[in-house]
């Protein structure tokens, strides 16, 4: 390694980027080219940053696997900042693998950090758990163990894992203030101020109730029948009912466990869940197949008899039943909460995150955007997202979750 090549090294160690930059600006030799990369990573310059990497990982090719593997995963990194999820895993898994296997152990955790957090952006939490596990970031350098606590607290939020999360929240604040850097601090007071603001709505006769997460989760294993809004799923202790993919389903679910013990009319519930003000014969058949379905769904968790007027959903065992509303109400919520996030995600990566097809994000977004609730930057395929972020309650529950095969 030359003198230059050092000093922009040390220069970006020590946070000056613009002081890097000068020493490289002109040299298009691999180490050079992988220095601008990174610093034009940390000014934000993601498009360029990739593309200076990518040419730093072809200059180094096979014969220098160290360097090569390293421009991998910061490519990854600068990836996952642009939120383009769309690539294989595959790259950044063997990179791992090549750094552990040349005792690069800061590096190869980064790649391990940074394949969770990506699963973590597409709601796969299973597989992050998983991959979680794997992760030995003790005895690292204290700003990667602050990001695997940080990580591992989001996991436990996301799963409602309010006391795990404080843990983990309380490690990452210990790590984070080792490291020295202020960016770190600042995520980590975010994620501990998440814990006490709103998380949901409790819905019921007598009004609504805002509920932090810790409340929620004493909901959930309380035992009671949650009608749960945000992840459009139906819980009572450990079984569950996910309706995502069955709107029509958990609109009836909902809208009968709103009505309580007095039932609801089926002229209601075909307005809710048919979305018409002019029930006829049809509807009112297709309302009993519906109901004959969602019946069979919640068998040994709820029975739904018929009356004069309509339908009631009486819990079993003498359960309670709980409705659980979003925090905000108009758009879609889960789509809302990736964007609040502050990054700008393309269409596809949306697509991707939410489990939708594009064109249906297309259309969610263009009616936010008519609504002011969302912004593009960009044109054609550079186009991205952007919306403002949603202050006063935390986006925890409307972030989507990888939804079970039927």
């Amino acid at each position: 390694m030359d003198s230059l090549i050092a000093a922009a090294a040390r220069a970006l160690a020590g946070g000056d980027t613009l002081g890097a930059l000068k020493r490289v600006a002109l040299r298009e030799d691999p180490p050079a080219l992988a220095l601008r990369g990174i610093a034009m990573a940390h000014l934000g310059e993601h498009a360029r940053a990739r593309d200076l990497l990518r040419r730093a990982a072809r200059a180094f090719g096979a014969h220098e696997t160290l360097a090569h593997a390293r421009c991998v995963v910061a490519e990854a990194e600068v990836a996952l900042a642009m939120r383009d999820l769309a690539g294989s895993p595959r790259a950044l898994a063997l990179a791992a693998t090549q750094l552990e296997a040349r005792a690069d152990r800061a590096n190869a955790l980064q790649a391990r950090l940074i394949g969770v957090r990506r699963l973590l952006l597409l709601g796969r939490l299973d597989e992050a758990a998983a991959a979680l596990a794997q992760v030995q970031a003790q005895g690292g350098p204290p700003a990667l163990v602050a990001v695997a606590e940080l990580t591992s607290a989001e996991l436990a939020l996301r799963s409602l894992r309010s006391d795990d999360a404080q843990a983990a929240l309380e490690r990452a604040r210990e790590a984070a203030e080792q490291a020295g850097v202020p960016a770190l601090q600042a995520e980590v007071a975010e994620m501990r101020a998440a814990l006490d603001r709103p998380a949901a709505r409790r819905v019921g006769h007598d009004g609504e109730q805002l509920l932090r997460l810790g409340e929620v989760a004493g909901l959930m294993a309380s035992g009671a029948l949650v009608v749960d809004g945000c992840r459009h799923e139906l819980r009572a202790g450990e079984a569950r009912v996910p309706l995502a993919r069955r709107p029509v389903l958990f609109t009836l679910a909902r809208t009968l466990a709103e009505g309580g013990c007095g039932g609801v009319a089926r002229e209601a519930l075909i307005e809710r869940a048919f979305r018409t003000r002019r029930p006829d014969e049809t509807h009112r058949a297709r309302l009993r197949v519906e109901v004959g379905r969602l019946r069979a769904l919640l068998k040994g968790l709820a029975r739904i008899d018929a009356t004069a007027r309509g339908f009631v959903l009486t819990p079993a065992d003498g359960r309670a039943t709980v409705v659980l509303a979003p925090p905000i109400d108009g758009g879609p919520a889960s789509l809302l909460a990736l964007l609040a996030d502050g990054a700008a995600w393309s269409t596809s990566a949306l697509a991707l995150a939410l489990g939708d097809s594009q064109r249906t994000v297309q259309r969610s977004l263009a009616e936010l955007e008519a609504a002011g609730r969302v912004r593009a930057v960009g044109l054609a395929r550079a186009r991205r997202w952007l919306a403002p972020p949603l202050a006063g309650f935390t986006t925890i529950l409307l972030l989507p979750t990888a939804l079970p095969p039927e």
